[in-house]
């Protein structure tokens, strides 16, 4: 989709005539910008607020600025957005500090890779140079109010679709994915929506791609009045079985060829296949038979994993909460050891946001040029261990905590600076410092703090190998134990949103190769560590969402098997009693 910026002025042109006059300084407007993209506009002032173009009481723009395109999936859009509400809420609109162009700024950098235009972002800074500026600011501040944070118009609200995707103009408020892995079949057509077929060979690919699964066809027409009847239950039966089933409609009135293959002579006719092969077929439209037949059929295609009969509480709760590191070091020393580039723009600028978000919050804290920010590091890359290398990436974990730092870098074009830092690190092995080493742990921790990176970890090769890579090779430091205690949180991180995964039903997001390496290194880990309790427990709980609904046959229980899992965890029952309680569910789905 195109991006364009929507540039207004508040003023209706009495800034550029009276300016000068009071504030001893040319102004050419009061900016107030928007983003318009897949036919919204995006502002901020009564909130995040969204509105068709144009139809604001702003009435028409001054200017409209080409930003570029972004191909970036709507529903990643709309996430990131939600991260951007928490900071830009009616509450805290600023006209001077925290107003619609920061928003349009950081929303730009996310869509676009660059912000808006320098002149519009710093006029607050410019009238606040001023004396009579700072004089008036509270009162421009209240005055103002009434048309920044004015309501729109409900005619001018865009519509919920039920296609985002296809229909953006109503993506505000359809209903949210997490990311933009959402799970597909292999023709690329989403899971948990009834699927219309029209030709034999697409309904034989659907058919096999659902060998390990289960499939039901209804068979329709266009002329019988009883098929829909059933048609609403249908859809809501495709929604709830997820990726557990493919549920296929086929209107006979227009699928000639596939009602002779299958000799259906009435309507509506059903069809169920179980792991190929076919498995009932009924006729008549009885929502109730539908939905018991249906489930049924999902039940003996998914049973219930033996964990889920068992009782363990540490393992049967969703794990939210993933650890960050965000504790502020000195930051003139940190700065002081880049060197020369401390004093670089980019670095000036990440250091001002880093300091402001610390000790103001969020809302107070400009977003620097993310893409100036990610050349330096590479920059610094390119040189044989660089002793600058270790307080950038230190200064880039501190901006991560930010999920618009996060959630940028998440969607960078082939996430270049995150896999280059971890991949440039792993090369070093043993030769890394340990300050690098253990900072690189750090950010890569703190890039959970966006929903948009952990599904980008756990499942790009790019960034999941040497990811996994640096958390085994930390895992099994015996030198220093910060190092494994951090490992072990990024183990758990890591670990955490694949067993989310599993209680949602959804498939794992991290290979099960990954899984096995990390699960190895864990059980030795957690053989080995004699210094840290801290450590201990996130590795022990590590092991155990990793093994927790795993594959009965698969390669990670087998593994815990062979490594004798079980007997390796045991002998950290008496650690504490809540080490006892964790080591008693993670013994149980291992044994």
């Amino acid at each position: 989709m195109d991006v364009q910026l929507y540039v207004y002025d508040l003023s209706k042109g009495l800034a550029r005539q009276m300016s000068r006059s009071f504030l001893g300084v040319q102004i050419d407007a009061v900016y107030h910008t928007a983003l318009v993209f897949g036919r919204i506009e995006y502002f901020f002032g009564a909130g995040v607020q969204t509105t068709y173009p144009g139809a604001t009481h702003h009435g028409r723009p001054m200017e409209i600025i080409p930003m570029g395109r972004t191909d970036l999936p709507v529903e990643v859009i709309l996430e990131y957005l939600e991260s951007l509400k928490q900071i830009y809420t009616a509450e805290s609109y600023d006209l001077f500090l925290h107003n619609c162009n920061n928003f349009s700024n950081d929303f730009a950098m996310f869509l676009v890779g660059k912000g808006i235009p320098e002149h519009i972002t710093s006029l607050p800074r410019t009238v606040l140079n001023t004396p009579f500026g700072q004089m008036l600011k509270p009162q421009l501040d209240s005055a103002m109010r009434g048309i920044t944070q004015a309501p729109v118009p409900s005619a001018a609200i865009p519509q919920p679709q039920a296609n985002p995707v296809a229909t953006p103009n109503g993506i505000h408020s359809t209903a949210r994915v997490a990311t933009s892995h959402a799970a597909v079949t292999q023709n690329g057509a989403p899971l948990g929506v009834v699927r219309n077929v029209t030709k034999s060979q697409e309904l034989d690919a659907l058919l096999a791609e659902a060998s390990k699964t289960c499939v039901i066809i209804f068979f329709t027409s266009a002329t019988c009045p009883p098929c829909k009847i059933v048609y609403p239950a249908y859809d809501e039966l495709a929604a709830e079985a997820g990726n557990k089933a493919i549920l296929i409609k086929v209107d006979l009135s227009v699928a000639y060829e596939i009602g002779a293959k299958y000799q259906v002579r009435a309507t509506p006719t059903f069809m169920t296949f179980l792991h190929g092969e076919k498995e009932n077929e009924w006729s008549g439209a009885n929502e109730t038979k539908l939905r018991a037949n249906v489930r049924m059929l999902i039940q003996m295609a998914h049973p219930p994993h033996p964990h889920t009969n068992l009782r363990l509480p540490a393992l049967q709760r969703a794990h939210r909460k993933f650890v960050t590191y965000t504790k502020m070091p000195p930051m003139d020393k940190l700065i002081a050891r880049m060197g020369e580039e401390g004093n670089n723009e980019s670095i000036t600028q990440l250091r001002q946001f880093v300091e402001t978000r610390g000790t103001l919050g969020a809302r107070e804290a400009s977003l620097p040029s993310l893409p100036s920010i990610s050349h330096q590091l590479l920059a610094s890359l390119e040189t044989p261990l660089p002793p600058k290398l270790f307080p950038m990436v230190d200064l880039l974990r501190l901006a991560l905590v930010d999920p618009r730092v996060s959630g940028y870098f998440a969607e960078e074009q082939d996430h270049v600076t995150t896999s280059k830092i971890l991949s440039y690190v792993n090369t070093l092995g043993d030769d890394c410092p340990y300050n690098l080493r253990i900072v690189t742990v750090h950010m890569a921790c703190n890039l959970f703090t966006s929903q948009l990176f952990p599904p980008r970890l756990l499942s790009i090769p790019a960034l999941c190998e040497p990811l996994v890579h640096l958390v085994t090779a930390s895992l099994l430091d015996t030198s220093h134990a910060p190092v494994r205690v951090a490992a072990a949180s990024l183990a758990l991180n890591m670990a955490a949103f694949n067993h989310l995964q599993r209680l949602e039903a959804k498939p794992d997001l991290l290979a099960e190769s990954a899984q096995v390496e990390l699960v190895a290194s864990l059980l030795e880990a957690v053989a080995r560590e004699q210094e840290s309790k801290e450590g201990l427990n996130g590795l022990v709980l590590a092991l155990g969402l990793l093994a927790y609904e795993a594959p009965v046959d698969g390669e990670v229980l087998d593994l815990c098997r062979a490594m004798d899992g079980k007997g390796v965890v045991a002998t950290r029952r008496g650690i504490s009693e809540e080490m006892k309680v964790l080591v008693r569910d993670v013994e149980q789905v291992m044994g």
